[in-house]
C-alpha cells in the first residue's frame, strides 16, 4: 500500500516575510519623516483637536521663569530689536566699565579696585581690605559707601544686565599648608553674601540675576607665599554678564513653541 504523503511543515512561514516587510516600510516611512518639515498650524490644529480647551503659547511670549517672582525681562525681553540691541548692549557694558573704573578713581581707590571688560563681561575685582578686617565677614561702613556708588552704576545699566556673580577669595594662610576646609569655604561664602545682600537691598537688579560663591583659597592669583603672595588672594570678585541676544534667539528657535495643555498658565 503506497504510502501517503505528508503535507510540507512551515505553513506559518509567511509570517516571518510580512513582518520583515512590515519593518522595511516602518523604517521607509520614519526617513521620509525624518526629512520632512512640520507645518505650526497643523501642529497646532492636531493638539487643539485633542484638547479644544488648551492654551498653545510662543515661548517668545514668555519672558523669565514661570513663577511668581521670576523676572520678566530676564532673557533681555525689554529689546524689541535683537539685531539692534545687541550693540546698544555692548555700548551700555562699556559704559558701565567706564564708570566703575572712574569711581575706584575719585575714591582714591584704583590700587584696591580694578576693573576689565573682556567677552561681554566686566570683571570686578575688590581687595578684602576695602570690604572687610581680617578674617571678617562684616561690611566696614566706608565698604557700604563703596556699593551704594556701585548699585546706582548698577541701577543704570541694569537692561543690559543677565547675571551678577560674586565671589568670595581667600589666601592660604600657610605657606605650606592649605586652610582648614569648612572655616576657608564659610569665610569665603559670608563675604560674597554680604555683598550680595546689600547690593540686592540697595538696587533695582531682580533678585534671580544675583548669584554669590563662595571659592575659598582655591583661585589664586598669587603665588601665597609671603604677605606680598597673599594679598592679592584675599578679595571680592564680581562678574557682570551681558545679555546676550543671539544666543537667546537661538535658544527660543529650538524650542519653538510651549503648549499649555491643562488651559492654564504656563
Amino acid at each position: 500500500m503506497a504510502k501517503k504523503k505528508s503535507s510540507g511543515g512551515g505553513g506559518a512561514n509567511w509570517m516571518d516575510t510580512y513582518g520583515d516587510m512590515v519593518t522595511l516600510l516602518l523604517c521607509f516611512f520614519v526617513l521620509l519623516y525624518s526629512m520632512s518639515t512640520i507645518s505650526e498650524d497643523k501642529w497646532k490644529a492636531i493638539v487643539q483637536s485633542f484638547n479644544p480647551s488648551g492654551v498653545i503659547a510662543q515661548l517668545e511670549d514668555i519672558q523669565g521663569g514661570s513663577g511668581p517672582s521670576a523676572d520678566e525681562n530676564q532673557g533681555g525681553g525689554v529689546f524689541d530689536n535683537p539685531d539692534a540691541a545687541q550693540e546698544e548692549i555692548e555700548e551700555m557694558l562699556e559704559q558701565m566699565a567706564e564708570e566703575l573704573k572712574q569711581m575706584a578713581a575719585d575714591e582714591g581707590l584704583a590700587s584696591a579696585i580694578s576693573v576689565e571688560l573682556t567677552g561681554g563681561k566686566i570683571y570686578v575685582k575688590f581687595s578684602d581690605t576695602v570690604f572687610f578686617g581680617g578674617n571678617s565677614s562684616t561690611l566696614k561702613p566706608e565698604a557700604k559707601e563703596i556699593l551704594l556708588k556701585v548699585c546706582a552704576v548698577l541701577d543704570a545699566g541694569k537692561d543690559a544686565i543677565e547675571e551678577i556673580r560674586i565671589q568670595g577669595h581667600t589666601a592660604q594662610a600657610s605657606d605650606s599648608e592649605p586652610n582648614e576646609p569648612y572655616g576657608d569655604r564659610q569665610l569665603a561664602s559670608n563675604r560674597s553674601l554680604e555683598v550680595l545682600y546689600f547690593i540686592q537691598t540697595n538696587s533695582s537688579i531682580h533678585p534671580g540675576r544675583l548669584i554669590n560663591e563662595g571659592c575659598g583659597q582655591w583661585r589664586p592669583i598669587d603665588d601665597n607665599q609671603g604677605e606680598e603672595g597673599k594679598a592679592p588672594n584675599r578679595r571680592v570678585e564680581m562678574i557682570i554678564s551681558g545679555v546676550d541676544l543671539e544666543n537667546n534667539s537661538e535658544l527660543h528657535e529650538e524650542l519653538s513653541q510651549f503648549i499649555s495643555l491643562d488651559g492654564g498658565e504656563p
